[in-house]
């Protein structure tokens, strides 16, 4: 999803914290995405091992001293890794990081609108936080099939510029999962991901 940052001042809406329990839920997934990251991790720690090594025994024997031409390759090996490892990190921390941010709370209206020239080839239109004056608060791409109509309903919303809607009218929009996530999120793909066609009907 796409956002657009809230475009008045935030003074103007209401807020509240992240629940313990939508900020475990967010921590599960980060570790989640750690446990997937230990593979890398390990990867760059063993490349850097081997590359170490060999420039100390290209330096402490001389018969190996052509071992410090190998060593570059090694090492260029473990930056790929940890490029990696920190590529799989970098959506789950930014995510974790805003649960310490507000929950921006409004009372106004819900928006949806269709694709445009700019929507990703998966995306099935856009959906939007608008203040009681209709402009726009924040606005995100929804992914999915189902392509979204042009409208607009009244509702009370919970939002964060980062991750979406959370809720409208008090109802969630399964931007969190509403069960306990199992430990280091395992299996959690298997449940789907959030996409159009789950949210609520425009």
């Amino acid at each position: 999803m796409k956002a657009a940052p809230v475009e008045r001042g935030s003074g103007e809406l209401a807020t509240r914290r992240w629940t313990p329990r939508e900020r475990k839920v967010v921590w599960r997934g980060l570790t989640g995405r750690f446990a997937v990251a230990i593979e890398p991790l390990l990867g760059a720690t063993f490349l850097s091992l081997i590359a170490l090594g060999m420039v100390w025994r290209a330096q402490h024997v001389s018969s190996d001293a052509s071992l410090v031409k190998i060593a570059p390759i090694f090492g260029v090996g473990a930056l790929l890794f940890v490029i990696y490892f920190v590529a799989v990190l970098v959506a789950p921390v930014a995510a974790w990081l805003q649960t310490f941010k507000p929950i921006y709370v409004l009372d106004g209206y819900v928006r949806y609108r269709e694709p445009d020239a700019q929507s990703q080839p998966t995306g099935c239109g856009y959906v939007a936080a608008l203040f009681h004056d209709r402009t726009v608060a924040c606005e995100w791409e929804w992914l999915g099939k189902r392509r979204l109509p042009n409208r607009e309903i009244p509702a009370l919303i919970e939002f964060s510029p980062y991750a979406g809607i959370h809720t409208i009218d008090g109802k969630p929009t399964g931007l969190l999962p509403d069960t306990e996530l199992p430990l280091l999120a395992i299996g959690i793909a298997t449940r789907g991901r959030l996409r159009g066609d789950d949210f609520p009907e425009p």
